[in-house]
Formats: structure tokens, sequence, C-alpha cells
């Protein structure tokens, strides 16, 4: 994880600079054809606001601004990066951003009421993958919610001119696989605009 600490890690943050919400809602609409407000609306809609949400990789915070702004008010991130945390701490308002790895997420058991990633899981490799969702697992009381390359397998793809680095799979079979506790409640497939690359979000619950 080291390549994400330094110059390769901040080069990723500056990419994901974006200026407010209805900028990274037009992100998602141009490669998507849907904001990314209304897919957390689709899976989200019906949750209590005063949920305790976490996001495991948050990078800058543009997702936890996007739940702040439809009402989410108990939110916390957690970035290896330190540069990618300091410019999350400018970019928002009241929501906790702390410094943090996800094979050792700083919270104690079910402290959260829903633990998430948005393009994170897929800079795991399958050697690891298992140890970080278990830290997911262990931190959630109920939900467990995703957004990530889909494949049926676990398939690794050349990134930025780097192997070992990205790997596309089905997570939500890997939950299911390692948690007998875990159930899906929704999933849905995004296709690509531009090309045929298929994303999912996920929604699972912990019994």
């Amino acid at each position: 994880m080291k390549i994400w600490e330094g110059e390769f890690g901040k080069k990723y943050t500056d990419r994901n600079d974006v200026k407010d919400v209805q900028e990274w809602d037009e992100v998602y609409q141009k490669t998507w054809g849907i904001t990314r407000t209304e897919m957390n609306t689709e899976f989200l809609g019906d949750l209590p606001r005063d949920m305790k949400v976490l996001e495991v990789g948050c990078n800058v915070g543009n997702q936890l601004r996007v739940l702040q702004q439809m009402g989410f008010s108990r939110l916390y991130g957690i970035e290896l990066q330190a540069y990618a945390v300091e410019s999350a701490r400018c970019r928002t308002t009241g929501i906790n951003i702390i410094q943090g790895s996800a094979f050792d997420i700083p919270f104690k058991d079910r402290f959260f009421d829903l633990v998430f990633t948005s393009g994170v899981l897929i800079h795991i490799s399958p050697g690891d993958i298992h140890e970080v969702l278990s830290e997911i697992h262990r931190c959630t009381r109920e939900y467990i919610w995703g957004f990530e390359y889909f494949s049926e397998k676990c398939t690794e793809i050349n990134y930025r001119d780097h192997g070992d680095l990205l790997w596309k799979n089905n997570f939500v079979s890997l939950y299911l696989e390692q948690f007998k506790d875990v159930s899906l409640i929704k999933e849905k497939k995004y296709r690509y605009l531009a090309n045929d690359n298929v994303d999912t979000m996920f929604l699972l619950r912990r019994h």
C-alpha cells in the first residue's frame, strides 16, 4: 500500500478534486448516465439520516459530501494517505475524517450502523481482500454498502501502467461467502456509457 502514500497517490487525489457535490454528480452523469445522488437515493433513501456512517478509503471526501447533502449527519471517513486527509478536511465541514488503514480500522466492533467503500476494494490485492472485508464486517452493526468495479471472477487490470494495483471482482459473492450472518438486500449493475465495463452497487445487511 506504500505506493498510495507517495506521489502516485497524491496524483490520484488531485484527479478527484471537484469543488462541490454538483460537479461530482456531473462526473457520474457523464460516466454512467446517472448521478451519484440518484444512485445513493435508490439504495439508501429509506434509511434514517441520523445513522452512524463510515467510509473506508474516503480520499478527499466526495462521497461523504454527497451523503451530507442528502441529510446524513453522523459521517466518518478513514483514509490512508495524509495528503488526501488534509484535502478532505479543507473541503468538508461537520464530517469526522482521520488517517487510518482499512486493515486496522480504528473503531470498536459494531461502532457504525453502515460501513461503505467506493472504488476501494478494487485496489486491495486478492491475497489481502478477506482481511479488509473482515474489518468492514467487524465495524458495522447492520449495513455494508459498496460501489466497485464488477467482474464475475477476479481479474487483474493494468492501472496507469502499473500492475498489482487493481482487481475487478464479484465483491458481493466475496462478502456472502465469507460471512454467514450477511445477506444481500439490493444489487444493481451500472454500465459505462463509453464502453462495456460494468460497476456494481450493493447493499448488504448483517444480522
